[in-house]
């Protein structure tokens, strides 16, 4: 009686794909000047020299002001500067899809014209929109429009416009398109069909999207005070400039607080709203 073969027929390849990607792997280690020695017990004490300055945490109330004026800042700059990405998103998201396109609606329709037209251009706006890092931007508006949050909210609008304007995109050409080509082809307008047809189809995703990208837009928003556009990130700038560790250990506490509070109301909002 022959035996089966107890062998796992892949167990070769995934032993070459994972060889393949150490190879791949090492140089990227080996320019990064990745160093793990100084993890290792020789460099403890003076890790627990530096971590020890960071406790007790700062609770004098002058400083909690400050701390509560710069969480209400950041919070500000997310949310200001997702409302005008917003603005341009939705609209770049439908011109690029072709969801509305009444071509497509049709068997055999001619592609039309003025949509290519306004297509392509719109497509190519929203990969230079988010090609370029929202901290990249921020540095620019620091030197435009002076230190503060109006270069961070900037930065944000501009970054996170062609980021949710070309997952937009590619949600309303993701979903069933049967209800809104019907609705086209029966004379409706195209904002109708996409009211009626499109959208409710979509509102569950577009919002889970939207919301995970508020989410990140606050933690963008912090980094970007490292360049000068307020906000909590300015704050730990200024505390770590000045060795004030029970300062940052505060600020660090409040930050992580906040990215709680902001991933409970995102699951509140679609657990209500989806």
């Amino acid at each position: 009686m022959l035996k089966a073969d107890s062998r796992d027929p892949a167990a070769g390849p995934r032993l070459l794909l994972t060889l393949l990607a150490i190879a791949l792997l090492w140089p990227g280690i080996q320019l990064s000047e990745l160093d793990l020695g100084v993890l290792l017990p020789d460099s403890q004490n003076e890790m627990g020299r530096f971590v020890a300055q960071f406790w007790p945490p700062a609770h004098d109330e002058g400083f909690l002001q400050l701390l509560l004026k710069a969480t209400l800042q950041t919070l500000a700059i997310a949310t200001a500067g997702m409302a005008l990405a917003l603005l341009l998103a939705i609209p770049a998201g439908l011109i690029a899809s072709r969801a509305l396109s009444l071509s497509a609606a049709s068997r055999g329709g001619v592609p039309s014209r003025l949509g290519r037209l306004l297509r392509w251009p719109v497509r190519g706006l929203l990969i230079f929109l988010r090609s370029v890092p929202e901290i990249v931007w921020a540095l620019l508006f620091v030197r435009a429009v002076g230190l503060g949050p109006a270069a961070g909210v900037l930065a944000i609008a501009i970054t996170y416009s062609g980021m949710l304007g070309k997952v937009y995109a590619e949600i309303f050409e993701s979903t069933d398109q049967r209800p809104a080509h019907a609705l086209l082809q029966a004379g409706s307008g195209r904002l109708a069909a996409f009211a009626y047809g499109t959208l409710p189809n979509v509102a569950g995703e577009l919002l889970s999207y939207t919301v995970y990208r508020w989410e990140c837009a606050i933690r963008a928003s912090v980094v970007m005070g490292f360049v000068g556009a307020g906000g909590l990130g300015q704050q730990i700038d200024l505390s770590i400039r000045m060795f004030a560790g029970g300062e940052v250990a505060s600020i660090l506490l409040c930050f992580l607080i906040l990215v709680l509070a902001a991933d409970q109301l995102s699951r509140l909002l679609r657990w209500r709203l989806t």
